[in-house]
């Protein structure tokens, strides 16, 4: 959906230019996820605050967040030249608050940032990069910081596994029964179960991790540096 990392396949500008439009329509609740990430982060990002924001390409987060945060400053981080030229057309009028870096998550400055997000990315990383990438996220963020990340998860035990990909097809539009539409989301994306997704962020050293967000095959939570 938006920016792999390596393995995954690149996201050129075929697809840049079609994504403003295309992933809220294949994303349940989009808009929701939005306000509910700018909400938590609002309860400990002050209100001059530094946001750390992976998989930034296509800028929709950002330049939601910072309609509603005037006083926050972000650094985004994506691997996708043209993705990150899409983000800097959305975000438009916030460019001046807004530093765009390419590469991965070791691209990012040190920080101390207040706040992180990473939405609908994860699960292009893939499954030996998680831990240690979770781990650069929270080393730069300031102690107690929130950390939202949402993205794709569900059960990867069958027949709860198929079902969940036919579902995830099928709400963006697409003829569920697809063999190579199942085979392309069951092979080209890292999808752990939502266990799996907690265990790790404790493992990275994230702490009072809660779920917040459930949309049919996408889940989100948020954690505490």
């Amino acid at each position: 959906m938006k920016t792999p990392e390596s393995g995954a396949p690149a996201f050129g500008a075929s697809h840049a230019s079609t994504y403003a439009a295309g992933t809220p329509r294949k994303v349940p609740g989009f808009d929701g996820l939005h306000a509910m990430t700018s909400q938590l982060l609002a309860e400990r990002v002050p209100q001059e605050g530094k946001i750390l924001v992976l998989g930034a390409g296509g800028g929709l987060e950002i330049k939601s967040l910072a309609e509603s945060h005037p006083g926050w400053t972000f650094d985004g981080v994506d691997p996708s030249a043209d993705m990150l030229a899409a983000a800097e057309v959305t975000i438009g009028a916030h460019a001046a608050r807004v530093r765009l870096h390419h590469g991965y998550i070791e691209s990012a400055p040190d920080g101390p940032f207040d706040g992180a997000v990473c939405l609908l990315t994860f699960h292009f990383v893939p499954r030996d990069q998680r831990l240690e990438t979770l781990r650069q996220i929270r080393r730069r963020l300031a102690p107690d910081a929130p950390f939202a990340l949402a993205h794709i998860s569900f059960a990867q035990t069958e027949p709860e596994r198929s079902q969940w990909i036919a579902r995830h097809i099928a709400f963006g539009g697409g003829d569920p029964q697809n063999v190579a539409a199942r085979t392309a989301i069951g092979t080209q994306l890292t999808i752990l179960s939502p266990d799996d997704e907690e265990a790790m962020l404790a493992e990275a050293g994230f702490t009072g991790t809660t779920l917040f967000y459930a949309g049919l095959s996408f889940r989100g939570w948020v954690a505490y540096a």
